[in-house]
């Protein structure tokens, strides 16, 4: 990714919508977890969601991503909170997690399973838990019928992938799980810990950057992204989707 979309993107204080309550709400529905799990947090990003649950979890929590800024900034965090003895982070891929098969209680993801597909994310995951064990990720979806164009035509450019909420429901079936449940995450979770950041920083680099085309068409298309949502979002979201390996 471009230098500029580091720089957009740094020292947020998430990667992607999301909100404490959220993450609550979907770990209250997991049956059965021992006393303390073991979690694999996947592209955890700077980890607002890992402090989060290792808080309420009292689990043993494996924080993944590629991007050592990010797992330096979680690691930071968790010292400050003292949650540092819960959390370990891992430089690796998604799509090849240094777990043994069996060995997770949890795989937890917030809005990072598209970077390889909620379905096949799914599947090359299950292998990972042990019998009973339990997936909970957010994905965006879409949560209305017939949405309206300018929607449809930037998220078919931006991610083709996305689906229905209920035909995700039918790929998590086909990748092996049951439902325990799902909701949509509420607006205010795309807007405070997110694009607000987001849109105070694209203010700072339209200045920084001014007489620079290229770089302000880049800060356009972020500012689109957060203007559609303003428009669209009784259409689309993010999903959590808490899920169970069969």
């Amino acid at each position: 990714m471009s230098e500029l979309f580091w720089e957009i993107h740094s020292d947020l204080p998430r990667e992607g919508p999301g909100d404490d309550a959220s993450t609550r709400r979907a770990f209250a529905m997991l049956p059965g977890l021992p006393d303390r799990p073991l979690i694999l947090d996947m592209g955890c990003g700077p980890g607002m969601q890992t402090l989060a649950l290792a808080r309420f979890s009292g689990a043993e929590i494996l924080a993944l991503d590629t991007h050592q800024p990010f797992l330096a900034d979680l690691e930071r965090r968790a010292a400050a909170a003292g949650l540092a003895g819960q959390i370990k982070t891992l430089n690796a891929s998604m799509d090849n997690p240094p777990c043994e098969p069996g060995s997770l209680d949890l795989i937890w993801s917030e809005g990072a399973i598209y970077i390889i597909g909620f379905e096949a994310g799914l599947r090359r995951w299950r292998p990972l838990l042990r019998p009973g064990g339990c997936v909970a990720v957010t994905e965006l979806s879409w949560i209305r019928p017939d949405p309206p164009e300018p929607a449809l035509a930037f998220w078919a450019e931006n991610y083709p992938g996305m689906q229905t909420v209920a035909q995700n429901l039918a790929s998590a079936q086909a990748a092996g799980y049951s439902l325990i449940g799902h909701f949509t995450i509420p607006e205010s979770a795309w807007l405070a810990g997110y694009y607000l950041p987001i849109e105070q920083k694209l203010a700072a680099l339209r200045q920084k950057y001014a007489g620079l085309p290229d770089v302000q068409r880049q800060l356009d298309a972020e500012q689109t992204e957060i203007d559609l949502y303003r428009l669209y979002s009784a259409w689309y979201g993010y999903e959590f989707y808490v899920l169970a390996n069969r």
